[in-house]
């Protein structure tokens, strides 16, 4: 089989209303299929004013205003008639479901009953959210539901082999592969580093920018990494903290680190040249599945201290390209960030040995992988078919 007989109908909770990682892996891996001529149509929540444009065909699915204060997500409410009957009019070979929502437990049972093969794609650790929110007693149900719904589709999707072990041990399958993730190479780079930006915000050229990039959301380890800014206070080690990224956690972290320099969301090159004008990163975060922002600022030639969890783990070298601690430790976390800090040539081994490894992540390779993975559940699906058809026919 190949990749243009593939038709996938691909569902999302958010494909483009709010730019995250997740969205911006299935918008490339849908640019890559509709350039080897597949046919994909994408349903998903939308918005009046989305954060950029979709690739490819997209459908609104019914959805509300997700709770907790978190109402810049939508969530989808299921399949209605009118989803059903674009659903039989495409006539998907393989269904692609990237987050366990409520419309993506309907897409699965409609993908079961007119026999279609499904994948699931694994973008965060969900099991970890209730944690930040104060209700960390949830995470069992949670890992229950999540179980439950991975092993009724017929393969799994993950982006790092860290989370491929996690998902193996927590039986949330057994068919599951590995889709990576790419770096713009033309957008991170050590060469966009901008020092007259850097000024623009009072940064000195030889003051040493700590950074955080991502939305600013509890389960992104705000909090621990304020904890651990404090701690490096403490020792006196000197530094900056350059925070890019905006999002509804921002009046705490601005409360919470005093004398921050907040630059705010960017995107496309302006956002390549405030990570590479930054000097070290720090991501103290565990619920990524890989850790785009990671691979970004490696390819930024900056040295990554991060939690040593799924994601980090896979991508950094520790003691090479940067250093990976115990989850949540921030006087572990002061410990390995410090060094950076007070010499030069550490900052600028390990991050240039970090841009020469985020040259192995080519988008291209990568988003072959689900294709290919389509491709066998489909021919896998075929055969069984055609084998219990025979038994039929014997019987």
């Amino acid at each position: 089989m190949q990749t243009s007989d593939l038709r996938i109908a691909l569902f999302s909770g958010n494909y483009n209303y709010t730019r995250d990682g997740a969205n911006q892996a299935l918008n490339r891996l849908v640019a890559s299929l509709l350039g080897r001529n597949a046919q994909v149509r994408v349903y998903s929540p939308t918005v009046a004013e989305p954060a950029f444009e979709p690739t490819g065909d997209l459908v609104s699915l019914p959805s509300v205003g997700f709770p907790f204060g978190r109402g810049e997500y939508r969530f989808p409410t299921g399949l209605n008639a009118k989803i059903r009957r674009d659903l039989s009019r495409f006539q998907p070979n393989v269904v692609h479901l990237s987050s366990p929502d409520v419309a993506s437990h309907a897409a699965l049972r409609w993908a079961q009953d007119h026999d279609i093969p499904i994948l699931a794609s694994v973008h965060t650790r969900f099991e970890t959210y209730p944690r930040y929110y104060k209700m960390g007693f949830l995470e069992p149900l949670v890992v229950r539901l999540l179980r439950r719904f991975y092993n009724r589709c017929d393969a799994l999707v993950a982006p790092s082999q860290s989370m491929i072990d996690e998902l193996l041990a927590m039986d949330m399958h057994d068919d599951i592969s590995l889709w990576s993730r790419g770096v713009d190479r033309t957008v991170f780079s050590s060469e966009k580093r901008d020092l007259e930006w850097r000024r623009s915000l009072g940064l000195g050229d030889d003051e040493v920018a700590v950074v955080f990039l991502g939305r600013l959301v509890m389960e992104k380890g705000l909090d621990v990494f304020a904890e651990t800014i404090v701690q490096l206070r403490k020792r006196q080690v000197p530094h900056k903290v350059l925070v890019i990224g905006d999002g509804p956690a921002r009046g705490w972290f601005e409360d919470n680190l005093p004398g921050g320099i907040f630059a705010g969301f960017k995107t496309g090159a302006k956002l390549g040249e405030a990570l590479a004008s930054g000097d070290v990163f720090f991501n103290p975060s565990i619920t990524e599945t890989f850790g785009n922002v990671t691979l970004e600022a490696m390819a930024c030639g900056l040295p990554v201290v991060a939690a040593g969890a799924t994601g980090a783990s896979s991508l950094v070298n520790d003691g090479v390209t940067g250093r990976l601690v115990p989850p949540g430790d921030s006087a572990a976390f002061a410990e390995a960030i410090g060094p950076y800090c007070t010499d030069p040539a550490l900052r600028m081994s390990h991050g240039g040995a970090g841009e020469a490894r985020s040259r192995e992540y080519s988008w291209e390779a990568i988003n072959q992988v689900v294709a290919d993975t389509y491709c066998r559940l489909i021919e896998d699906r075929r055969a069984l078919q055609r084998a219990e058809a025979g038994e039929a026919e014997a019987a």
